[in-house]
């Protein structure tokens, strides 16, 4: 596995009263920052997110890292420093979940978006950052305690676990299938439960295998039952699935208005030429 370095880690809740988030509006923001940054690296990161002068502000250490994050990652990888950061900014309200990283280099986008529809934050726009290139996993946590405060909602202890175990998993599937694929298996699969919850373990792999299959993705066997496990974790939790499906949903709204956008269509555009000149060249190898 490549070396895990700090992302984000759990924020302390108690560094600020709960009350004092509680009448966050749309548009308002909430940061998170390693308390191991320098002065320097957290007014650049506070500009970096165009952070308002009083916005507020909770501390994230590394011992919350090793609590969530010690069951699917070994100690030693994990780090030993919190410097990473993120702003959490309040969407309106059926916006859904948008994410938008920098210097990550592990966990993609599609990664942070399913894990955290699992944990059940909606209506948000999230920036995650950091002053290095790190991978990205402990991410969630701090984001889930910051989303904790600014919906003065707690989430259940064992759906955090559930979350961050599934973006481990779904990190480690990358590395062998691809980044984006693995994003969307667990995406496929999480809306068929969300829609036909299975009632045993020979369901739960159909419906893996369908969605593989759709994909054109190969699983081995020991990926097929890390799966199985870590989805008979979800579908035993409190998770509210109609809100996971209604949020994956918007989800793909979001990816389809992309691609018929200006931009989109430039990019698909793009995409067309590139094949076409791939073509050209094979061609000229045989003429």
């Amino acid at each position: 596995m490549k070396k895990i370095l700090i992302l984000l880690m759990a924020a302390i809740m108690f560094t600020f009263p709960i009350q004092s988030f509680a009448d966050l509006a749309e548009g308002d923001m909430i940061v998170t920052l390693g308390e191991n940054l320098t002065a320097e690296q957290k007014d650049s990161l506070l500009a970096e997110m165009n952070a308002p002068k009083d916005v507020q502000i909770v501390t994230v250490s590394n011992q919350e890292e090793h609590q969530y994050l010690g069951k699917y990652v070994a100690k030693s990888l994990i780090g030993t420093k919190a410097i990473s950061s993120s702003s959490i900014t309040i969407a309106p309200k059926g916006a859904g979940i948008t994410v938008k990283t920098k210097n990550i280099n592990w966990v993609t986008d599609e990664m942070f978006v399913n894990a955290l529809i699992t944990a059940g934050v909606k209506d948000a726009n999230i920036y995650i950052t950091a002053p290095i290139s790190v991978s990205g996993t402990a991410a969630l946590t701090g984001i889930i305690k910051a989303y904790e405060i600014s919906a003065d909602k707690a989430i259940p202890e064992e759906v955090k676990q559930a979350a961050n175990q599934e973006m481990v998993e779904t990190a480690k599937l990358g590395d062998s299938i691809g980044e984006k694929n693995a994003a969307a298996l667990i995406a496929k699969v999480k809306e068929e439960i969300a829609k036909n919850k299975p009632k045993n373990d020979a369901e739960l792999r159909s419906i893996i295998e369908q969605a593989a299959k759709e994909l054109n993705i190969t699983l081995t066997e020991e990926q097929m039952k890390r799966l199985i496990d870590l989805f008979n974790k979800l579908k035993g939790l409190d998770i509210d699935w109609n809100q996971v499906g209604d949020q994956l949903n918007k989800a793909k709204d979001r990816i389809s208005k992309f691609l018929q956008s200006e931009e989109g269509q430039g990019f698909l555009e793009k995409l067309k030429q590139f094949f076409i000149s791939l073509i050209d060249a094979i061609k000229s190898l045989f003429s």
